[in-house]
């Protein structure tokens, strides 16, 4: 298990390669507040909270900011973080309880179908503890460190988290890149080890575990069985006890930092919106930050876990927010929205996202390139992480070059685009991004810079023309048992990487930290198990341009002329593929007769 944390550049000369590729009070509903410790199957059946029960508009001011809690659940992959959202939306009556509740927050396909949350999702929550009522704001998010800016974005909204740990796993490389998350936050953080059903949980190993490395006393772990609903109610407690309350104020005038967004294309945008200060209600008119433009709120609500409309947003409340953006481009993710003529200091944002891995789009049909341009400007607004540059190549015509935080960040926008959008695409083989130090004179001027970075192949200057190359470097954890250090360090060397730092967390499993070229470990460093030479990088141009060459042979048409590719290393041609011509049928249109 390893995760990535940091970026920086590596210095060196001679690097001319460069391979392709949301509790109910009573006043609201007094039949529906659950008390604590009664759930949606506890009740009778006609007062169950279901999706029917709710047509009516709830009155969000009966949740004051004291009594409202913001927090995201996080851990490493499959660690059960999505299990232990389903079991707090029935404790809460949000969902009916059935068999059939499994991933209720995943709602994209390829979740579903992967297993896995690319997607971080947001659910009110209304719970009675003690004889109050209050709103929790619970916000789930992935587990791969591919989605890491998810949980970032996340993070902002939130004043704590739920670090979920596996009872048999234990601490894994994602748990501590979202710990430190948080922690650099300044978040509250409650440890929930979970799966403590299973055969071979060691919660108290776990609990050592996250005392050791986290420096969090041990008597504050929660253990429990997301999936048996074992000791889950007393999260809820914790949350209202741990997490304190946001610090925002309903007087001063609004601001709300739009953190996620989605497009429908009947109602436009679907601005996803956390109030620091002030109230929002239909009718209202908001300013963009961002853009300055203003524009009328038709509808505002809470997601329960699907959209409720309500009469109105208060400070330190999350919800949703249409106010009729037809233009994708007009919702951007870390936005501060404020109310017209009360401008105010907007909020500080979120950084960029920094892509690791690049590769070429292309529709297979130029006819579908508008089309392919509309579908990824709707989705790149639903995962701003993605970086779009125009694009365009001799063998495929106009495209983009796409940036994104990993191979599985790669597969699942290119499934989301097949999936929601019908749209069929090329996509070339993932390269990263270089820099290079310009000697030539014409080409900083050309450039308008002496330091220059390359996202595209073609773009590559000649090592002549350049001083040094410099190459992206990454951080990486890698938690595994003792018996396979060994091989793992081995590995490590042979792929050019530095180690920081060695820990053995309990008494089987040790924590690696090393830096790496990230060129070497984009593509298969999870399917490389063994030793290699130190000329490994350069020997591996060869096949993998073969490798290239033949895909590209298979995807072009053939046509009436010969097509000839190449994979070149600085100016040596190192693999070649030829698509053969068409035959030209001389035969074709004579007339055939006989003679008798």
């Amino acid at each position: 298990m390893w995760t990535l944390a940091g970026q920086g550049w590596w210095r060196g000369r001679g690097l001319a390669a460069w391979v392709t590729e949301a509790g109910r009070k009573g006043l609201l509903w007094p039949h529906l507040a659950p008390a604590r410790g009664t759930t949606a199957e506890s009740r009778p059946p006609d007062r169950r909270y279901s999706s029917a029960n709710r047509k009516e508009k709830i009155d969000m001011s009966c949740f004051p900011v004291e009594n409202t809690r913001n927090f995201s659940i996080i851990a490493h992959v499959d660690h059960g973080k999505s299990t232990l959202a389903d079991r707090l939306l029935e404790l809460t009556g949000a969902i009916d309880k059935t068999e059939n509740n499994k991933q209720v927050l995943d709602k994209l396909q390829v979740e579903r179908e992967r297993g896995i949350t690319v997607k971080a999702q947001t659910a009110s929550l209304f719970y009675n503890y003690e004889g109050k009522q209050y709103l929790l704001n619970l916000i789930d998010t992935p587990g791969h460190v591919d989605f890491s800016y998810e949980v970032s974005r996340s993070l902002s909204a939130c004043q704590g988290v739920l670090l979920v740990v596996d009872a048999n796993e234990g601490i894994q490389a994602q748990t501590v890149a979202n710990f430190f998350l948080a922690f650099e936050a300044q978040l509250s953080i409650i440890p929930v080890i979970n799966k403590i059903d299973l055969k071979n949980a060691d919660p108290e190993r776990v609990e050592k575990q996250i005392e050791k490395v986290f420096d969090i006393p041990g008597d504050e772990c929660i253990k429990i069985s997301a999936k048996l609903g074992t000791n889950v109610e007393s999260v809820l407690d914790a949350v209202i006890k741990r997490i304190p309350s946001p610090k925002a104020h309903c007087r001063n005038p609004l601001r709300a930092l739009v953190f996620d967004s989605t497009f429908d294309q009947y109602r436009g945008v679907i601005a996803n919106v956390a109030l620091f200060d002030g109230m929002v209600s239909k009718g209202d008119k908001i300013v963009s930050a961002h853009t300055q433009k203003t524009y009328e709120v038709n509808e505002v609500g809470v997601l329960n876990p699907n959209e409720q409309p309500t009469h109105k947003l208060y400070a330190g409340q999350v919800g949703y927010l249409i106010a009729g953006m037809k233009d994708v481009t007009e919702a951007q993710i870390g936005d501060t929205l404020y109310l017209h003529k009360q401008p105010v200091e907007p909020l500080p944002g979120f950084k960029s996202a920094k892509p690791m891995v690049f590769a070429g789009v292309f529709p297979i049909d130029q006819s579908e390139y508008n089309n392919l341009k509309s579908a990824i400007e709707k989705l790149t607004l639903n995962d701003s992480s993605v970086m779009v540059h125009r694009d365009s190549s001799l063998a495929l015509g106009a495209g983009w070059r796409l940036g994104f935080l990993g191979l599985l960040h790669m597969e699942v926008f290119n499934q989301r685009l097949e999936q929601e959008y019908n749209a069929s695409v090329i996509l070339t083989t993932p390269t990263v991004p270089y820099k290079a130090v310009l000697s030539s004179a014409k080409l900083i001027k050309e450039y308008r810079e002496k330091e220059i970075t390359i996202i595209n192949p073609a773009q590559f200057p000649d090592k002549s023309k350049v001083t040094e190359y410099l190459e992206p470097v990454v951080l990486g954890t890698i938690i595994t048992p003792d018996e396979y250090t060994g091989k793992i360090m081995m590995l490590c060397q042979a792929r050019r990487a530095v180690q920081k730092n060695m820990m053995y967390i309990d008494q089987n499993r040790v924590m690696l930290k090393y830096l790496f070229p990230l060129n070497e470990i984009v593509v298969d460093f999870y399917d490389s198990l063994k030793s290699l030479s130190s000329g490994y990088a350069r020997d591996k141009a060869y096949s993998v341009g073969k490798t290239i060459c033949e895909r590209l042979k298979d995807s072009l048409p053939r046509q009436l002329f010969e097509i000839a590719i190449q994979a070149a290393l600085g100016s040596k041609i190192i693999a070649r593929e030829t698509v053969k011509a068409y035959r030209k049928n001389v035969l074709a249109k004579c007339d055939y007769f006989s003679m008798e």
